[in-house]
């Protein structure tokens, strides 16, 4: 029963496959792999072949949406009625907070002042939604953001970040990381509450 499990586990495609999955010419996914950015392997015959953990791997670094095909039941879901927010400021936390149990009542609203118990409510909770600010002391936010969007061990949730910084490339590059929305401080709570509403009826 155990091998029978472990050989299920293991699941293998061919670059057709890969392509059919991400919408894309075989050509594309074979160019992914001479390229280097797909890892695969070559069967006897010089096919190429694709292990699942690699191909999800190339999807999330590069925010694909992942192909149902790809979905495994066993991992973690998030779950979209609760939302956290994660900002050491607690006077800005607490107002975001209180703003959001007004005007969506629908969501539970969890708060984290810094990023170890923001880690712990993530791996615990798994919120379908983040609130981010990544100036959070000592940790690097931006790092989490990417850490929170790649690893399935959170549920992949909807990830907006706020920040007071005001690097120009700030944006693009937290984007680049799989950052959902994007706010600068000071807030428009309205703005927020739009981005998350939106989130919500993409996923219904």
């Amino acid at each position: 029963m155990n091998n029978e499990s472990k050989t299920k586990r293991i699941q293998i495609y061919s670059a057709l496959e890969v392509a059919n999955m991400c919408g894309v010419v075989n050509q594309t996914a074979i160019n992914w792999i001479r390229s280097g950015y797909l890892k695969a392997f070559n069967t006897p015959g010089g096919q190429y072949r694709v292990y699942k953990d690699d191909l999800l791997s190339f999807i999330n670094e590069r925010g694909m949406r992942v192909p149902e095909a790809l979905v495994d039941e066993t991992e973690p879901h998030a779950n979209w009625k609760t939302i956290l927010i994660v900002d050491d400021d607690q006077a800005l936390n607490n107002a975001i907070a209180s703003y959001l149990n007004k005007n969506m009542e629908s969501l539970h609203v969890l708060q984290s002042f810094d990023g170890f118990d923001a880690g712990a409510q993530l791996v615990d909770k798994k919120p379908g939604f983040v609130i981010l600010d990544i100036a959070l002391p000592g940790v690097n936010g931006q790092e989490i953001c990417r850490k929170i969007k790649t690893d399935a061990a959170f549920g992949k949730p909807f990830v907006i970040v706020i920040t007071a910084l005001e690097d120009p490339g700030l944006e693009q590059s937290l984007r680049a990381m799989g950052a959902d929305g994007f706010f600068r401080k000071p807030l428009v709570m309205a703005q927020l509450l739009d981005s998350i509403n939106a989130a919500i009826e993409s996923n219904s």
